[in-house]
C-alpha cells in the first residue's frame, strides 16, 4: 500500500473533510439524584455545577425547588416522568396535558429543559410498566405540541443493557426477542419520527465485577491495552464502554434503525463497595470517569459510529446515603454531600488542555488517568478501502501530514497495509493540528483512541 493513488478523489473529498473537521465534540453532563437526607439545597447545588463548568444535568423527577434553582443558569436540563406515572400518562391524555403544563411549560424557557426521560429502565421495572411506555410517550408528545414545545424538547426513555439478548461481540448485538415487537421497535419508530435519540444507561463496572477473570481491568478503565478485535466488523475496541454502545447500535441496525443516535444517560464507577464488588474503589472510579471525560471531550464517536459525537451523563453528582442495595449504590458520587470531591478529575475541555483539575473543594485523592493530551488518531477500517485510501491521500498531500516514515524502506512502512499506513498518516495530521476538535474524522474514516496504536514496531508520535 502506498499513498497518493486517488489524488482526484482526495481533492473532491477535501470539502467533505473540511466540514468534518468542524464537527462538534462530545459533551459531559451529570446525573443529579437526591435519594439522601444530607444534600445541599438546590440553589447551592446549582452554584456547585456552575463552579465546575457543568452545563448539562439530568434529573429523576420534576421537583419544583430544583427546577426553579436551575432557572436562568444556562444549564441544560433533562427531566423525568417517573415509572409510577406511566400508566396514567398512557391511558389519559388529559393527565398528560396537566403533567406537561405543571412540570414543563410552567418552567420553560427560564429553565432550559431540553428533554424528558419518559420512565427509567422500564424493561427492568418489577411493576410491569413496559406496555405503557410508548403510549405514554405519544401522549406526552401530543401535550408538548399543544404548548408548542415539541420542536424544543425531545422525548426518549433510558434503557439498560439488560435489554440486549447478546452484546458480544459488538457486531452481534441484538435485543431480547420478547421486547422487539412489543416495545423496542415502536420505541425506535417513535424516536426516528420525532428526531429524537435513544437514551442508554451503560455500566462497564457491572460487567467487570461479574467477569473479572475474563475482562481486562485496563480495557474497562480506558487504559493502555491491546484491545479486542471484533471479527464480525473488523473493528478493534480499546474500551468496554465503546463495545457496549456499538452492541446497542448493532441491535438497532438489526431491526432497521441504524440511524437512530444515542446518548449515554448514565455511566459511572463506585468509589466504594462490598467485598464481593470487585473493582469498586476510588482509584478505579477516578480512572474510569477521568479517562472517560478525556475520551468524550477529545475524541469522535465509537469505532462503529465515529461520525457521531459521544454525549455522556456521569452518574452521579453526589453520594446518596439513602439508596438501597449494596454499598456501591451509595458511592457513585463525584462529590460528598459537603461538596468536597470524592476524587479529583477534570470535567471540562479547559481543564484537560491545562492538564489540571478544578481546585475548588478538592480532596486528597488524585485521578490516575493518563497525562493530558495522550490521544491518537487511527483508521476506521469500517469506512471501506476506497474512503480510507482517499483520506490517506489527502492527509499525505494537501493535509500536510508527515508520511515519510510510511514510504517504502522507511521505519513504518511495515506492516504494508492500508490500515497501518492510514493510521500513521491520520495521526500525524491530528498531532500537527494539536489534536483539535474534528481533526480526527476524515469524513468518518478515522477516530480517536486513548491508547498508543500498535502496528509492528512503529511508534506513533503524540506531538510535534
Amino acid at each position: 500500500m502506498t499513498p497518493f493513488t486517488f489524488p482526484v478523489l482526495a481533492s473532491l473529498l477535501l470539502s467533505i473533510f473540511s466540514i468534518a473537521f468542524a464537527a462538534e465534540k462530545g459533551s459531559i453532563g451529570i446525573n443529579y439524584g437526591r435519594i439522601a437526607n444530607n444534600l445541599p439545597a438546590p440553589t447551592q447545588v446549582v452554584e456547585l455545577l456552575k463552579s465546575q463548568g457543568i452545563t448539562n444535568v439530568k434529573l429523576y423527577d420534576t421537583d419544583s425547588a430544583v427546577l426553579n434553582a436551575l432557572a436562568n443558569s444556562n444549564i441544560s436540563v433533562v427531566v423525568c416522568l417517573p415509572n409510577e406515572l406511566l400508566s396514567s400518562a398512557a391511558n389519559d391524555q388529559s393527565f398528560a396535558d396537566r403533567w406537561v403544563q405543571a412540570n414543563i411549560s410552567h418552567y420553560y424557557p427560564k429553565t432550559q429543559i431540553e428533554a424528558i426521560a419518559v420512565g427509567n429502565e422500564v424493561f427492568d421495572d418489577k411493576n410491569n410498566t413496559t406496555d405503557f411506555l410508548v403510549p405514554a410517550m405519544k401522549n406526552i408528545h401530543t401535550s408538548l405540541k399543544k404548548y408548542n414545545l415539541d420542536s424544543s424538547i425531545k422525548l426518549s426513555s433510558p434503557i439498560a443493557l439488560s435489554a440486549l439478548q447478546n452484546s458480544y461481540p459488538p457486531s452481534a448485538g441484538s435485543f431480547k426477542p420478547d421486547l422487539v415487537q412489543p416495545v423496542i421497535k415502536p420505541l425506535l419508530d417513535f424516536l426516528q419520527q420525532t428526531g429524537s435519540y435513544l437514551m442508554v444507561n451503560a455500566y462497564p463496572f457491572f460487567a467487570y465485577a461479574a467477569n473479572s477473570d475474563k475482562i481486562s481491568l485496563d480495557y474497562t478503565l480506558f487504559k493502555q491495552n491491546p484491545g479486542n478485535l471484533d471479527s464480525g466488523n473488523g473493528l478493534r475496541y480499546m474500551s468496554l464502554l465503546e463495545a457496549q454502545l456499538d452492541a446497542v447500535s448493532a441491535a438497532m441496525s438489526a431491526i432497521g434503525h441504524k440511524d437512530v443516535k444515542m446518548v449515554v444517560t448514565e455511566t459511572g464507577w463506585p468509589s466504594n463497595g462490598d467485598e464481593n464488588e470487585i473493582g469498586a474503589g476510588k482509584e478505579n472510579a477516578a480512572a474510569y470517569n477521568g479517562n472517560l471525560v478525556r475520551r468524550v471531550l477529545t475524541g469522535a464517536g465509537t469505532p462503529l459510529k465515529p461520525q457521531d459525537t459521544l454525549n455522556v451523563y456521569l452518574f452521579a453528582l453526589f453520594n446518596e446515603n439513602q439508596k438501597p442495595g449494596p454499598t456501591s449504590e451509595r458511592n457513585y458520587g463525584l462529590f460528598y454531600p459537603d461538596e468536597k470531591k470524592v476524587y479529583d478529575i477534570p470535567l471540562t475541555a479547559a481543564e484537560l488542555s491545562d492538564g489540571q483539575s478544578t481546585p475548588a473543594n478538592e480532596s486528597k485523592t488524585q485521578v490516575t488517568t493518563q497525562p493530558s493530551g495522550n490521544t491518537w488518531c487511527v483508521a476506521n477500517v469500517n469506512a471501506g478501502e476506497e474512503k480510507l485510501q482517499a483520506a490517506l491521500d489527502y492527509a499525505c498531500g494537501e493535509g500536510g501530514a508527515d508520511c515519510r516514515p510510511i514510504t517504502d524502506g522507511s521505519t513504518c512502512f511495515n506492516p504494508n497495509t492500508l490500515e497501518a499506513h492510514a493510521s500513521y498518516a491520520f495521526n500525524s495530521y491530528y498531532q500537527k493540528k494539536a489534536r483539535g476538535t474534528g481533526t480526527c474524522n476524515f469524513g468518518g474514516a478515522a477516530y480517536v483512541v486513548t491508547q498508543p496504536p500498535r502496528y509492528g514496531t512503529c511508534e506513533f508520535p503524540t506531538g510535534y
